[in-house]
């Protein structure tokens, strides 16, 4: 099982990002404030509380070069933040919002980050050197309902966008005084700001949690209907694999190698996905298994089974993998996990190291020492 470090820091985090060498963590305590903890002598000791928002912040990305914070908030604004002596400054977005910012990413160069919202808007973000100030250009018409993650591809252009509308689609975000076409992927060589790719109709639920694998070749996202989807070959005709599970929705996901995935939600504990030699991907294991003894109940045992073989039924290439009916919900989480974040070292392959929030108010630190070991 993997090595977890545990640190409380509030009743309820919303999100968190970690700086470059993650010595220090950003974070919301379900408020709209945004607290940074650094570690000292194996301490966590709290430097700096950002105040500018007016209601709660519901993402926040830290950039890995540039060392700047963006927040998104359920005010409809957005600031980056720079680092000012000992201090940290806000430079407002403008994002013209007329619903929630619910979800914030930077893009792979972090010379954009995309803002998605209650509004069914992406709003790709920009510095203006002559004006000094952030400016976003809108991707509308498209989403029927709020979009909940953006996810950019490696190549800087393509971003991938989770809704409440069921679907998942991918846009071209090709701005030609920041980006070059050799960037994109064939298909997307020619395609304008804002256009869309492909939309994947494989969810009849709320959607969550996309992301794309290391090498940008697979999509994964995840539906409120505890299944989670992976899609290859991206372009007009993509090949797609629905992998059903018995327990409860995932809410987040994280590639740490290309063929394999950590994905956290209501059951409080990580799930294993892994692709075997066919590509073929199935649910492995959970991270933090703790059993008890199985319920005396034998109608319990029996309804859960049933409704199990009922829930998962085979339809259009799912899979069903049956689990372990005495296995403890609660082990390092006590709540829902809402975010998870690699913790990538310069120069690793594969994300031997990320953490995860949630509405425990804990930050969890899980070590893959061997990521083969995760699987057995």
């Amino acid at each position: 099982m993997a090595a977890v470090a545990i640190h409380q820091f509030a009743q309820c985090i919303t999100c968190h990002a970690w700086n470059a060498d993650h010595s220090m963590v950003a974070f919301c305590p379900n408020n709209n404030e945004v607290h940074i903890y650094k570690l000292v002598r194996e301490k966590w000791e709290k430097l700096h509380v950002l105040y500018k928002h007016d209601q709660i912040v519901s993402a926040i990305d830290w950039s890995l070069r540039s060392n700047k914070i963006v927040t998104a908030s359920h005010d409809r604004n957005s600031y980056v933040w720079n680092q000012e002596g000992t201090g940290w400054v806000p430079t407002l977005v403008i994002l013209r919002l007329n619903r929630a910012a619910l979800c914030v990413q930077w893009s792979p160069k972090e010379n954009k980050f995309a803002v998605g919202s209650g509004a069914k808007t992406v709003s790709i973000c920009y510095y203006e050197q002559e004006n000094n100030w952030w400016v976003s250009k809108r991707i509308r018409k498209k989403h029927n309902s709020s979009v909940t993650s953006v996810a950019w591809h490696p190549n800087n252009i393509l971003i991938a966008t989770t809704s409440t509308d069921g679907k998942c689609r991918i846009f071209s975000t090709f701005m030609k005084d920041l980006d070059t076409r050799a960037a994109g992927l064939s298909s997307s060589n020619d395609a304008k700001f804002g256009e869309q790719i492909v939309q994947l109709d494989l969810s009849f639920t709320w959607t969550f949690g996309v992301k794309w694998s290391p090498s940008g070749n697979t999509l994964a996202y995840a539906g409120h209907n505890s299944m989670i989807y992976f899609v290859d070959d991206i372009g007009p005709s993509p090949s797609a694999q629905s992998v059903a599970f018995r327990d409860l929705p995932l809410r987040d996901v994280l590639f740490v190698s290309d063929r394999m995935l950590i994905g956290v939600g209501f059951d409080c504990n990580p799930m294993v996905f892994a692709a075997d030699e066919r590509g073929i991907w199935s649910f492995v294991r959970f991270l933090d298994e703790r059993k008890i003894a199985p319920s005396s109940s034998k109608y319990s045992s029996q309804f859960s089974e049933a409704f199990g073989k009922l829930y998962g039924q085979s339809k259009h290439g799912m899979t069903n993998d049956s689990l372990d009916t005495s296995r403890h919900r609660r082990g390092a989480h006590e709540n829902c996990i809402t975010c998870i974040v690699p913790l990538r070292n310069a120069g690793d392959a594969a994300v031997k190291r990320f953490s995860t929030s949630g509405l425990d108010g804990k930050i969890v630190i899980w070590d893959l020492d061997n990521l083969t070991d995760a699987t057995r």
